[in-house]
């Protein structure tokens, strides 16, 4: 019998629609992971780390219990399972965009309902049966909830009277003629543990130092490393113009009344801002990509 390891973290990672993106983030955190279709472990290049890719549905649950000693899942799964974890933070790293992902009630375009109000005796599909009842009794209303097992936006027509179904961007609901009513929770990607492993010093440690990298891959992604040499009488000047650079690394060259700047900004600002760099007297502008911000 193979002798377990003393130290080993077992984590699970969403499966489906969010795993290549979830292997590129760990990617980024220097965890390089690779799925073989021979194995249903997949490969990681840290012993102390053993990966199983598991539907984001199902994660809270298999971390609440134990078979799992971190996990990374949506908040509305945490509630929807009503998983009692560790909460050690959150991730936006969205298939779409940075936006939080909603579960809104949809209605069809033509619907008289305008409100939860008007839910009253009506039936929903949705796949978040607990999050969709606990709304409806906040709220007063009394409604039949049936559980869907896909294809939810097309039920909305034919067979339900409004659906409650995730969204990013609302387009696909738009795109199936339906009209969004309210929304019931915004949900972004958190890092959860089992409460006793949270309790191991070592695997306390080791969950802290993955949500530490990968924290620092996400925050690297919006940003840019920018280099640039200027004139260090004009340094003063370049530093007033462009506020986004008030704390740079400065350092001097070899060249006489020259320093070199660095600094790291949104990669958002870039194409305005390196025209005035360079009107304001910097030479050799580089731009570069990062792997991690650490603050």
């Amino acid at each position: 019998m193979k002798k377990a390891k003393a130290n080993l973290l077992r984590l699970g990672l969403p499966k489906g629609s969010l795993q290549e993106a979830t292997i590129e983030k760990m990617a980024k955190a220097g965890f390089n992971i690779s799925v073989s279709s021979r194995s249903y472990v997949p490969y990681v290049d840290d012993e102390e780390l053993e990966i199983r890719f598991i539907r984001a549905q199902e994660i809270s649950r298999y971390v609440e219990h134990g078979y799992l000693d971190a996990g990374i899942t949506g908040y509305d799964w945490i509630h929807e399972n009503g998983s009692k974890v560790h909460e050690v933070g959150e991730f936006i790293f969205s298939k779409v965009t940075s936006r939080p992902a909603r579960w809104v009630l949809a209605v069809p375009e033509e619907s008289k309902i305008k409100s939860v109000k008007g839910l009253q005796g009506k039936r929903i599909a949705t796949e978040v049966v607990n999050i969709t009842k606990a709304w409806l009794r906040k709220h007063k209303v009394k409604a039949e909830v049936e559980f869907s097992w896909g294809a939810t936006e097309v039920k909305a027509h034919e067979l339900v009277d409004a659906i409650v179904d995730i969204t990013e961007t609302g387009s696909s609901l738009r795109a199936n003629k339906l009209r969004i009513v309210d929304t019931l929770m915004t949900s972004t990607p958190r890092l959860i543990a089992n409460h006793d492993s949270w309790k191991s010093a070592w695997k306390r440690e080791k969950i802290e130092t993955l949500a530490l990298l990968l924290r620092g891959a996400l925050e690297a992604e919006s940003k840019v490393g920018l280099k640039m040499n200027i004139r260090e009488a004009s340094l003063a000047a370049l530093l007033k113009k462009l506020p986004a650079l008030r704390n740079p690394t400065i350092s001097r060259l070899s060249l006489e009344g020259w320093v070199a700047v660095e600094t790291v900004i949104d990669e958002r600002v870039v194409r305005e801002m390196i025209p005035q760099l360079k009107a304001a007297g910097a030479e050799g502008i580089i731009e570069y990509p990062l792997n991690k911000v650490v603050y």
